[in-house]
């Protein structure tokens, strides 16, 4: 299990303006945590004033401001204090998180102790049990959510936090996916849509294929790809470790908002129809056409099992042309396409080599189906509720945003902090979007979501395709009860 343990500091701050340049002004120390160990940069004390203090004192600046907590930080009141966050996100996610809050950091004088682990979910759950929860944790699944409040872990954001604000800055859509019965609980970070297909641009121009607008054009240039002699359409693979299987989900989800419509959709995730209703072993038999159709994907059912998530995009960029030439995945897989061994810069730059379609509606609507991550707390102190009130302003964005890579459902964010192709257009098709629904297996209750869907669709995969009423019937089987 890969793990980093930052703290943020002033000196940290100046660590990442600087591009993490060494200086003789810091120290470094190391401690053990009951997680693992945590590295903190401090700054360094610097010379000695032997000067006599002063009877004349300063008053710290009067809390002002929407959020009360965040008020009291911003004028030192929580200074010294640390607070600790898990989150999935690591390597370059890592450091744009960590440099988003940094200066946060610097001007409260709160420490804020990031881990990132590449096991995050199972990790999050054995500590949250063990009764060792980070103060805050970032999460992917408005079902895990459910699951803490619903045994008393979380705490109630509604109880400190300016509502009136955050209904201000975000859609009801948003703020919905963040409550747990009557309470809110989660405040939404970072968006996403999983609606878009990439594909090599050079290879795509020599072969003189257009981004299909429809499902049929898709169908046809698929086939046409195999027709021409150009291998395999499709680059598929849902290997991820603990968590293998979601990719497979989110190609149910997004066929059946194109095939069934959102209404239909929305009573499945509340499970209003039963997980194997007709019309999602409809959008099964649908996705099979791709998935296990002969020569349409790389490698066949064998390899979508095999191959980790990150690899297989990189099939795209293969000499002399590509070994598959589609692949479905959310904006963040550019990180995945290979990089310079020397410079660690990509190989492959999202807008230039390798850009990106919206997968194509069905019936002529444009129904986009998305993700987010929200942050969630679990132990309720001053300090804590700042940091909390923090992430859900607009600035606590601003620096991944102008970075790249980042969507904030914010509302407060302005479009002309976004750069680059990747946030432009995932910006622009969610604009467009006639309907956007939230990833169906992050909602569900995580018995689901987060297990039985995950592992039933390696279970059809490894079937390659076999048996999928048994299957999702299994699934259905397991929602739980009440």
């Amino acid at each position: 299990m890969k793990r980093w343990h930052i703290v943020i500091l002033v000196a940290l701050f100046a660590l990442v303006a600087a591009s993490c340049a060494n200086s003789d002004d810091s120290s470094e120390t190391t401690t053990s945590a009951a997680s693992g160990t945590a590295t903190t940069t401090t700054a360094a004390s610097g010379s000695t004033d032997t000067t006599a203090p002063t009877t004349e004192t300063t008053e710290p600046a009067a809390a002002s401001g929407p959020y009360e907590h965040l008020a009291a930080a911003e004028a030192g009141e929580y200074a010294g204090t640390t607070v600790s966050i898990q989150g999935q996100w690591v390597d370059d996610e890592e450091t744009a998180f960590t440099s988003s809050i940094a200066e946060f950091a610097e001007r409260t004088g709160i420490e804020i102790v990031y881990d990132g682990v590449t096991d995050h979910e199972t990790v999050l759950t054995v500590r949250v049990e063990g009764g060792d929860a980070p103060d805050i944790a970032q999460i992917a699944q408005p079902g895990l959510m459910h699951s803490f409040a619903e045994s008393g872990d979380l705490v109630a954001l509604d109880g400190f936090m300016n509502m009136e604000q955050l209904a201000a800055d975000y859609s009801e859509a948003w703020t919905t996916l963040g409550e747990f019965d009557g309470s809110t609980y989660g405040v939404f970070y970072k968006a996403a849509t999983k609606s878009i297909v990439w594909y090599p641009v050079q290879a795509w121009s020599d072969a003189g294929y257009e981004p299909p607008t429809t499902w049929d054009e898709l169908m046809a240039l698929s086939q046409k790809i195999i027709d021409d002699g150009n291998g395999n359409p499709w680059c598929i693979s849902i290997e991820h470790g603990d968590a293998s299987g979601w990719v497979a989900t989110d190609w149910v989800e997004d066929i059946l908002l194109r095939s069934a419509g959102p209404e239909v959709y929305d009573q499945w995730v509340s499970h209003e129809i039963p997980f194997n209703d007709p019309r999602v072993l409809e959008a099964a038999e649908i996705m099979s056409g791709i998935w296990y159709a002969p020569e349409w994907v790389w490698g066949g059912n064998t390899a979508i099992n095999a191959t980790y998530i990150g690899d297989i995009p990189t099939y795209m960029f293969t000499d002399p042309k590509p070994e598959c030439w589609m692949h479905k995945q959310a904006s963040w897989i550019a990180d995945f396409f290979g990089s310079d061994p020397d410079t660690e810069e990509l190989l492959y730059e999202p807008g230039v080599d390798a850009k990106f379609f919206y997968l194509p509606s069905m019936s002529g609507d444009a129904p986009v189906l998305g993700s987010g991550d929200m942050f969630i707390m679990f132990n309720d102190r001053p300090e804590v509720e700042a940091v909390m009130e923090f992430l859900a302003t607009a600035e606590a964005a601003k620096v991944w945003a102008e970075l790249g890579g980042l969507i904030s459902p914010n509302s407060s964010v302005p479009l002309d902090w976004y750069t680059g192709y990747s946030s432009a257009e995932s910006a622009a098709i969610l604009a467009g979007a006639t309907a956007l629904r939230f990833d169906a297996s992050d909602i569900m209750p995580a018995e689901v979501g987060a297990g039985t869907f995950w592992s039933g669709m390696v279970e059809w995969v490894a079937a390659n395709g076999a048996g999928t009423e048994t299957i999702f019937a299994g699934i259905e089987d397991s929602w739980p009860e009440g």
